[in-house]
């Protein structure tokens, strides 16, 4: 589904993705951990083209993000992206934040995208909410709120960039158990994420990055069993600890 060949990316002289190859398997769900500034954000913005890349290749279904010619609006409104800021438009009501793109980018008809919208927001337990706007809820809500934005675009897969970091400690389980429910359900799923718990539950392989390398990419209980490289044994003895 997504393949990475060799990417590189600099902002200037300093080169923050350094030929990076791995790949996403339809159905597959991948984690993403390691320090900050150690590209992990990068990499998966790339995927989608909202971070330009300057060599290597990436494909997602066999198109190439990086070509001249791929229509980057088309793809993106293909592949989900959950941000960890949720990204909301707060002037709208949530019901709006679903259907907008429905309508604009895919041409589904107003009561189409609503019913989608319902459907949606019962899925992610927030049906009674559909009038309100962003600013009344909670953040693992509103963090909901965007999952289900997301997935109103019947994506082919969803990229998550630290969807729970931005949260207090009491919401992120209700944001965790929709992305483990989406994971069961065979969504293909690229997650940076600190959760290791989430990690160790759902995720087929871990990609571990160092200073905007891929370090490890390795299946989930090999990884936590036993790391390969020294790096990831000292960030796992400092994440695992507490």
């Amino acid at each position: 589904m997504i393949v990475y060949d060799k990417v590189s990316k600099w902002y200037g002289s300093f080169q923050v993705l350094t030929e990076c190859s791995t790949q996403v398997r339809r159905g597959e769900v991948v984690v993403i951990c390691g320090p900050s500034g150690s590209g992990k954000s990068t990499l998966i913005k790339c995927a989608n083209g909202l971070e330009p890349f300057q060599a290597g290749e990436i494909t997602v279904d066999g198109i190439s993000v990086g070509a001249p010619g791929t229509n980057l609006p088309k793809l993106r409104s293909r592949i989900g992206m959950v941000f960890q800021h949720f990204e909301l438009f707060p002037h709208l009501s949530i019901m709006a934040n679903l259907t907008i793109a429905q309508v604009k980018v895919l041409g589904r008809r107003p009561d189409e995208a609503a019913e989608k919208g319902l459907q949606l927001l019962d899925r992610v337990g927030l049906r009674a909410l559909a009038d309100k706007h962003p600013g009344q809820l909670s953040g693992g809500q509103q963090q909901r709120v965007a999952i289900a934005r997301a997935l109103a675009m019947d994506p082919i897969c969803m990229l998550f960039d630290e969807p729970t970091s931005a949260l207090d400690p009491e919401m992120i389980n209700e944001v965790l158990d929709v992305m483990v429910e989406l994971a069961r359900e065979g969504m293909t799923m690229m997650c940076v994420s600190h959760e290791m718990g989430f990690a160790r539950k759902v995720a087929h392989r871990v990609i571990f990055m160092d200073q905007g390398r891929i370090v490890e990419d390795a299946p989930t209980e090999e990884f936590f069993g036993a790391p390969r490289s020294e790096r990831a044994q000292q960030f796992l003895s400092k994440i695992l600890r507490h």
